[in-house]
């Protein structure tokens, strides 16, 4: 167990992440990765990559982390992608306000909250500027807008700002990536790159930062006629907090299966299920710990107005927990989001841009069907609205495909520009007709897992930290999944010696070239060189020692991460057998039972 100290510490002194930019001072919110730090940021991509692109069938696309301001304006984050800001009136310092009253009562979520009952909660809590100490009663609550703003072009330039989610740069390609999927639904686009936000309060190392990445699916699917295959999930078993035990005082979390959940509708999207599913199964190959995992649904606050219904993947990151059926204790962060966003993105982008956001789906045979059609006398339009004939026509026909019955009277009222505007109904030239069509055009809905691939690495080191005793010294270690681990092996010649070195460089070479991520380490006694293998989380460490060197047959132990066990194998098998070792499925067990052990503990040689 750990908590967040010891995980800085760590990941500071081992180079997984540290605060960028110290040499000037720093700026909150910005994290670099270290070299341990990126190699596991990357593998953990890699899988994801591996299990929501390649293995789901899907797409992956890089979009520009910039857009123009016309892409949020569509998206609506510029008026609603706020958070709440409560400044102190001594020291002028400014905070988030819903987390000073998660941080001084037992309210879990405070976000999901009104900002005038969060005023009346600052003022019941007492609660107090954490930088200066003043009380903030009284203080008004603002909303603060997260985007971060720039300039496109020289001088002043075209408005843009840098993405606060990857997911737009999917949405506004859609009209080509619908031809790259040959117009058929449904179909996936993944992105996993950076995102921006400009956080009131970053806080807790590389959980709330200003620059992030962000690993994300856009399903597109036809809410019709498209089913998710949910019986591969079916079976796994969730911990599910939804939104009525969260509002219950007794609530509790739920131990159920997602083909259970889906059925009593606790969860009541197909879609989501199955990803929650596909995610679970996934968390669990990269190495999160199930009893300190969960999906929790949003409550009615939090939801956005678009989401039918929407679960975040959080893990508890604290390390102390007193009492595990208490969906309260503990210290849970959020690293994935799970959304119905029905087709609210693609209907704001046709809305706004310059193309179309449907799909066509033609019909096994052609149909007949009756139509409401508009053809507008604009001889008599023309003189009577000059420029904005054409608008009235427009709304016109819009109209008579929302409500045909407006047409019939003697005359039509549609507004235009914010203006009502009436046109006799002869001129309107209203019929029905009946006409054959080939298909129809259908906006398509979105089903949205969003990783935060950042939270994820700090999850998996906050559940991989661990320690023991080893020889009555106290080791620390990672016992990270050898998929996502930063190294595979470490190679170690046990002395100075030249033969030793020599024969440490041909295995290293020889395991580099199977495909091997190596660390060569010969700087300081075996025991400290083990101990910094097993804090950075390297499954298996291999020593070349004069044994090696002495038989006929070239030999090398191999060390286990987490038992420390031992066994001495062949050079010529070490390839091979380091690989099965490190694939999915493999165990150290394998080794033992092949080789023989070596009883001599060199640890602290």
């Amino acid at each position: 167990m750990s908590d967040g100290t010891a995980i800085t510490e760590l990941a500071k002194r081992r180079g997984f992440f540290f605060g960028a930019n110290e040499a000037y001072g720093g700026v909150a919110g910005f994290y670099t990765f270290g070299p341990e730090g990126a190699a596991l940021k990357r593998n953990v991509e890699a899988a994801w990559r591996d299990r929501f692109t390649v293995r789901e069938g899907n797409d992956e696309i890089e979009a520009p982390t910039i857009a123009p301001e016309s892409v949020f304006e569509a998206s609506g984050h510029l008026d609603g992608f706020d958070d709440m800001l409560v400044e102190c009136g001594e020291c002028g310092e400014s905070h988030r306000a819903d987390h000073l009253i998660e941080d001084a009562s037992d309210i879990e979520e405070a976000e999901s909250l009104p900002i005038p009952e969060v005023e009346e909660l600052i003022a019941e809590y007492e609660v107090a500027c954490p930088s200066c100490g003043a009380p903030l009663a009284g203080r008004s609550v603002e909303e603060f807008n997260l985007m971060f703003e720039t300039a496109i072009g020289p001088g002043s330039g075209q408005p843009g700002y840098l993405r606060p989610e990857t997911a737009q740069g999917i949405f506004v390609e859609f009209p080509r990536l619908k031809e790259y999927a040959r117009n058929k639904l449904p179909f996936g686009i993944t992105q996993i790159g950076r995102a921006y936000r400009n956080e009131i309060s970053p806080r807790k190392g590389i959980v709330r930062t200003r620059e992030f990445t962000q690993a994300e699916l856009e399903q597109f699917v036809d809410p019709d006629t498209d089913e998710p295959p949910l019986s591969r999930v079916a079976d796994v078993s969730v911990k599910l907090y939804p939104a009525d035990e969260q509002e219950d005082p007794d609530g509790g979390h739920v131990e159920t299966t997602v083909g259970e959940a889906v059925e009593e509708g606790i969860v009541a999207s197909d879609w989501v299920g199955y990803y929650l599913g596909v995610a679970r199964e996934w968390y669990d190959r990269i190495g999160v710990d199930g009893d300190r995992f969960r999906f929790r649904q949003h409550l009615p606050g939090e939801r956005a107005h678009y989401a039918a219904d929407c679960w975040d993947a959080e893990s508890e990151v604290g390390g102390v927990v007193d009492d595990p059926d208490d969906p309260t204790e503990g210290d849970w962060i959020e690293i994935a989001g799970f959304a119905y966003r029905g087709d609210y993105d693609l209907s704001k982008h046709a809305d706004h841009g310059d193309d179309d956001f449907t799909v066509f789906e033609q019909y096994d045979e052609p149909r007949t069907v009756e139509r409401a059609v508009v053809d507008p006398d604009m001889s008599v339009l023309g003189p009577e609205f000059g420029g904005r004939a054409g608008d009235v026509a427009d709304a016109l026909r819009s109209l008579a495909e929302r409500n045909p019955e407006a047409f019939d009277g003697d005359e039509v009222t549609v507004e235009v520009g914010g203006e009502d505007v009436a046109v006799d109904a002869d001129v309107a030239n209203f019929r029905i007709e009946e006409q054959t069509e080939a298909g129809e055009h259908v906006t398509p809905h979105v089903v949205e897992p969003s990783f935060g691939v950042d939270r994820t690495v700090y999850t998996l080191i906050a559940h991989a930290y661990d320690q023991d005793l080893i020889d009555g010294e106290e080791r620390t270690y990672l016992s990270l999944a050898p998929e996502v681990a930063p190294t595979d092996v470490a190679v170690f010649p046990l002395v100075g010696d030249d033969a030793l070195e020599t024969l440490a460089d041909e295995v290293v070479n020889d395991l580099r070239g199977a495909g091997l991520s190596v660390a060569h380490d010969d700087s300081g006694n075996i025991g400290r060189r083990y101990r910094r293998q097993d804090e950075v989380g390297t499954p298996l460490s291999v020593t070349v020692d004069h044994e090696s060197v002495e038989r006929d047959e070239a030999t090398v132990t191999v060390r286990d991460r987490d038992t420390t066990a031992q066994v001495r194998v062949p050079v010529a098998d070490l390839a091979e057998q380091l690989e099965a070792v490190l694939a999915a499925g493999g165990t150290f067990e394998s080794l033992l039972e092949a080789y023989d052990a070596v009883e001599t503990d060199v640890t602290r040689s």
